[in-house]
């Protein structure tokens, strides 16, 4: 039976060294072979039969708009209750299997994933613009979430640490919760994705994913490697559709036990506010697993490297176009360095290739799609109201390119220092002295990721207090973090800190049933026979 002891301790997916001549090989012939599926018209799956419509949604390649990448057939309403309803089928059998059987079918889609690396890497170079660093580590972060949460669920199977009392056997098992309807975004269309529907498939569970409507190709690729390994039917169902209509009929099902979100804001607590309504015929209280906004700042002080500080605040900005939850859309620095780290920052994304993604030296391509276009083109028009414009700025065509865009001389409650941009868009905001710097980085709903440049150890203790983030970074870029090395998720409007990759992160995908068994033949304890208190 597998268990721990058989597996080799977890290990972060090395990250593709595009340098070697090999690998350079292997990802242009991934990027030509997936060019050659482009079109396709691919089904939902519900309840592991596929469904093939007339009515469809157009993934396109937002480097050449009119490249379409793949067409899905677009779900009704019924559809969504279809799958929910075959989801709470296979539940009925799925609950009952093994921790280690399922965990094997992560591992095993871990195989087949790392064996296609390239080709799945190449599907997000092509549907969302990612550059093939971007792509690569979104793939690595795929395998890692597969290798680690499947540790996780056989170290949760494990028997718990509780304290011995009197003859009773006493056991707490982490049993899965029912339904679960995953929706992910297309900013990491393999990690976040994959990482949501295999902690929830590992725990137990049965999922509805709607992938997001800009990058389906990817999320229909691990699909189909969980078909591959022989996942049962109805386990893990997939639709494509609208979010408003499709996403609250699978919310709103009184079968659908709780729901696993990626993305903005507003639509989180939507979510969490449709999903605490309890509809007729509904047995418990939703769940809601939500990851939002962020509005995140890279903080240097007058100590600061500031060689350091200008490539950590470029990389943090700039990294995929801005369009992490985690960039560093706001530079807060101390008023004494502020004229001399200014000119190194513009060095650094001087340094920055901008343009189609296949090719290898690419580091920003398009942002994702029109609509996302015309935003942060609104945001650079607000931004030249509200700072100076020093650098970018521009778009080009044919595809969706804007370039890395810096504002200077920022307020603290402008616009673009408290809005989340999701764009290649940094504010540059000046601090007066230390609390004033703390002050205006935690001055924002968001409470998500935030990076410190200091020498000074006071100010790293202090941070530590008070920046109000879920992940804090000394030193280094705010953006990038590790599974099982840097838990994830945040605070205040940036979610309910869910702190994927972590220790911790099953536990939402499970409920925890306590089991005390007293041998028949055992006598009563004195104290229970007069009546013991407690719960």
């Amino acid at each position: 039976m597998l268990n721990l002891t058989h597996l080799p301790p977890f290990q972060n997916e090395p990250f593709t060294d595009f340098n070697d001549p090999a690998e350079r090989r292997a990802m242009q012939q991934a990027l030509e072979k997936v060019k050659s599926q482009f079109g396709q018209h691919y089904p939902l799956i519900i309840g592991g039969q596929e469904i093939m419509l007339d009515d469809v949604v157009e993934s396109i390649n937002p480097s050449f708009p009119d490249q379409v990448v793949g067409r899905f057939s677009k779900a009704t309403i019924e559809h969504a209750v279809q799958a929910v309803e075959a989801a709470a089928k296979a539940f009925e059998t799925w609950q009952y299997i093994s921790s280690a059987e399922r965990a094997r079918y992560l591992f095993d889609a871990a195989k087949l994933l790392r064996a296609r690396k390239h080709e799945f890497s190449a599907w997000m170079v092509y549907e969302v613009g990612k550059s093939w660093a971007e792509a690569d580590s979104d793939t690595a972060e795929t395998l890692d979430f597969l290798e680690y949460y499947g540790r996780q669920m056989l170290r949760l199977a494990q028997p718990q640490d509780l304290v011995p009392y009197q003859d009773e056997e006493t056991d707490l098992k982490y049993i899965p919760l029912g339904v679960g309807v995953i929706i992910p975004p297309w900013n990491f269309p393999g990690a976040i994705m994959a990482g949501l529907s295999s902690a929830a498939i590992v725990a137990g569970n049965s999922i509805v994913l709607k992938p997001a409507s800009t990058s389906p190709a990817i999320a229909y690729q691990f699909y189909k490697i969980m078909e591959e390994v022989g996942l049962p039917a109805g386990v893990f169902n997939f639709i494509v559709g609208p979010g408003g209509k499709i996403g609250d009929a699978l919310v709103d099902h009184p079968k659908t036990r709780f729901i696993g979100f990626t993305g903005s804001m507003e639509v989180g607590l939507r979510i969490h506010e449709r999903a605490a309504k309890v509809h007729p015929g509904q047995l418990w209280i939703k769940r809601t697993i939500l990851e939002m906004g962020g509005k995140d700042a890279v903080v240097v002080d007058e100590t600061a490297d500031l060689d350091a500080a200008a490539r950590g605040i470029v990389v943090s900005a700039f990294g995929f176009q801005g369009q992490k939850c985690s960039a560093g859309s706001r530079a807060i620095i101390h008023e004494k360095v502020y004229d001399q780290l200014l000119p190194k920052m513009l060095a650094e994304v001087d340094k920055l290739k901008v343009g189609e993604p296949t090719q290898p030296d690419v580091y920003m391509g398009p942002v994702v799609d029109q609509n996302a276009y015309n935003k942060i083109r609104e945001y650079i028009e607000i931004g030249k109201q509200e700072g100076k414009l020093v650098y970018g700025g521009e778009s080009h065509g044919p595809g969706y390119f804007i370039e890395p865009t810096i504002f200077v001389d920022v307020a603290p409650d402008a616009r673009i220092a408290q809005e989340e941009i999701f764009g290649p868009v940094l504010a540059v905001i000046k601090g007066r002295d230390w609390d004033d710097l703390m002050g205006i980085a935690n001055g924002t709903l968001y409470g998500l990721t935030g990076a410190v440049y200091t020498r000074d150890e006071t100010h790293i203790e202090d941070a530590q207090a008070r920046y109000h983030v879920g992940n804090l970074y000394f030193n280094r870029k705010c953006t990038g973090a590790m599974v099982g090395v840097h838990p994830f998720g945040g605070f205040n409007m940036s979610g309910t800190d869910s702190k994927t990759g972590g220790p911790d992160y099953l536990l939402l995908f499970t409920q925890a049933k306590a089991i005390a068994h007293k041998p028949v033949h055992a006598p009563a304890p004195e104290q229970e026979a007069v009546g013991q208190g407690g719960r």
